[in-house]
């Protein structure tokens, strides 16, 4: 029997992980999102912009179809090594979606691609 594997549970999954690494400061939603964001109708209160984090995630089947790749797009915090923070961004996306697929039966390989987006800058009050 074939498992099914639903790709809102699989970003779900990966911005979990990623969320969950220090340094990282959110997830970037694609140019897609952020053009749908703008184009909807103006509304007053703050809740326009907000994105979920799986919006930061794109999951693709591979061209032969034997397994995922993965992109997850972060914000980091200012003060921290980019590179460290991406390689544990990598590592633990990695390990996370692995261990899903695992758990529901299924056997493939995945590819995970880190892109920083930018550097969210600390604001201190002093």
């Amino acid at each position: 029997m074939m498992t099914v594997i639903r790709t809102t549970t699989l970003l779900g999954a990966a911005a979990e992980a990623a969320l969950a690494v220090p340094g990282v400061a959110g997830l970037q939603p694609r140019l897609c999102h952020r053009l749908a964001a703008t184009a909807a109708p103006a509304r007053s209160d703050t809740t326009l912009h907000r994105t979920s984090p799986e919006e930061g995630i794109r999951a693709d089947r591979s061209p032969d179809g034997s397994g995922w790749r993965i992109e997850v797009r972060c914000v980091l915090s200012e003060g921290r090594p980019a590179l460290d923070i991406a390689r544990n961004v990598h590592d633990r996306v990695t390990a996370a979606l692995s261990t899903y697929l695992a758990t529901h039966g299924v056997a493939e390989p995945v590819t995970v691609a880190v892109t920083v987006s930018s550097i969210a800058a600390r604001h201190d009050a002093a």
